[in-house]
């Protein structure tokens, strides 16, 4: 007797609302493998926006955030 086979006797023996529910958790395993979508990366995600951010952006923009770091904390 095969995986398949034990299954189908297993389900001939339950009741009607437990084949039901048996039923729903398949199509739940079956959606959770088969409909994965692959993950974007940023990249792909802001591709469409068209922004173009150089290195002199990024220095400046840290520049601007730590520019006065260390303070004195009082």
């Amino acid at each position: 007797m095969n995986l398949e086979e034990a299954v189908l006797e297993r389900l001939r023996h339950l009741p009607v609302d437990k084949q039901q529910q048996l039923l729903d958790f398949a199509e739940f395993l079956y959606q959770k493998t088969t409909l994965k979508t692959p993950l974007r990366t940023v990249r792909g995600l802001c591709a469409d926006l068209k922004v173009d951010i150089t290195e002199e952006d990024i220095t400046q923009a840290r520049q601007e955030m730590w520019g006065n770091f260390p303070r004195d904390i009082v």
